[in-house]
């Protein structure tokens, strides 16, 4: 498209070269393969500089569950804040304000779990090892389940 007489130049965008160098024009679409990285500057290192590149899907995978504890975490930090926001507003006992606080701090060993099991994981899988068996899961249902029960025997208790 011909530029008009009062408009400045447009800049080129840079040349990019492809995988052996030679230039590859603006218009051309590139690939993954052109591009080829001198270093992986990936962090952490630990993880990305360990083994071969394993399939997306599967590191996305491990991603998404990773998310997932740290979205329990977050959940659990969130109802012991609105635990411990009921138990001020309400005048309730110090039991609550407890319960609230362990609720909190298994909501940030929740999320520190999911950290470490995402690298577990993609080293695992960068390596070609066995995914490590979960470690956590019946710790976790376990400590629902208690939580659940010392608030149903509360709330029985707090009604008599």
């Amino acid at each position: 498209m011909p530029q008009r007489p009062d408009q400045p130049e447009q800049p080129r965008p840079p040349e990019r070269s492809g995988a052996l160098g030679e230039p590859v024009s603006a218009g051309e679409p590139v690939s993954a393969d052109d591009w080829v990285p001198t270093e992986d500057q990936r962090r952490p290192r630990a993880v990305y500089g360990v083994g071969d590149e394993p399939d997306a899907r599967f590191s996305l995978a491990n991603e998404r569950t990773a998310l997932a504890w740290v979205r329990t975490g977050l959940g659990l930090v969130a109802g012991g804040v609105a635990l411990t926001s009921l138990a001020t507003f309400a005048e309730l006992t110090v039991l609550l304000d407890v319960i609230a606080a362990v609720a909190c701090l298994a909501g940030a060993a929740v999320a520190g779990y999911g950290w470490r099991t995402w690298r577990r994981n993609e080293i695992a899988l960068r390596t070609g090892a066995p995914l490590p068996a979960p470690t956590a899961l019946p710790v976790l249902a376990g400590g629902v389940v208690l939580m659940a029960l010392v608030l149903a025997g509360y709330a029985v208790v707090s009604v008599v």
